[in-house]
């Protein structure tokens, strides 16, 4: 049986083009399901579960669902930093942070069953991060954004040309992003957006997503041909 990173790795930079997270206190006392449901609907490619202080017995649940949800429509499920409930549910994949489990020991124990995304705090992580056994990084804040609390500093536009000069390798950028300013992150060198606020704080989630979705692929097609 094909397992998650065999399935997802050929075509990986495909799948990341909007990667939308979810965050239950931004998303107006929807239900996860229902934000993830609007978000694919709307052209959302790779869905995130971001929730770390969750309850594992209702995190496994939800995430049950979550990833059932996203299996009927061919978009990959991540779990954020929550490798052992990544690992119980058999999620598509985890995303890591530099203060998460290191890349090589999280290898060690999801092995080759799912593909695992990483944040690199720096430049420097870059390289060292996929040798480590990283599918694709996640790379920012790009621009200003309170949707999380341990974004950091804006890297800005650079960064993505300069990550696309260290590697072929896919990487999504995050922070700030909206339908207003997502074509420079591409057109910078990234496969995709990584988006929270811009998607799932709206009241039209669907709408949201679509918007963004055709300035990504409209981006992606001038970077491309």
């Amino acid at each position: 049986m094909q397992n998650a990173r065999s399935m997802w790795s050929e075509r990986l930079a495909d799948v990341l083009t909007v990667y939308v997270l979810t965050d239950r206190g931004l998303s107006g006392g929807l239900s996860e399901q229902d934000v993830v449901r609007h978000a694919i609907d709307g052209g959302a490619t790779a869905i995130q579960l971001r929730w770390k202080d969750a309850p594992m017995r209702e995190a496994v649940s939800i995430a049950r669902e979550l990833k059932s949800i996203c299996a009927e429509r061919d978009v990959l499920f991540v779990i954020n930093d929550r490798i052992d409930l990544a690992m119980a549910i058999e999620a598509d994949a985890v995303h890591l942070g530099e203060d998460d489990l290191p890349i090589p020991e999280a290898r060690k124990l999801i092995g080759d069953s799912m593909i695992l995304g990483y944040s690199p705090a720096d430049l420097d992580e870059v390289e060292w991060a996929f040798e480590a056994g990283a599918d694709y990084l996640g790379v920012g804040p790009v621009y200003g954004t309170s949707s999380k609390d341990d974004a950091g500093e804006a890297v800005g536009i650079e960064r993505m040309r300069e990550v696309r000069r260290l590697t072929d390798r896919p990487f999504v950028g995050i922070g700030g992003i909206h339908a207003g300013n997502a074509a420079p992150v591409i057109e910078a060198g990234a496969d995709g957006v990584a988006v929270i606020s811009s998607v799932v704080a709206q009241a039209d989630i669907e709408s949201a997503a679509r918007s963004l979705r055709l300035v990504v692929d409209d981006a992606l097609s001038r970077t491309r041909s």
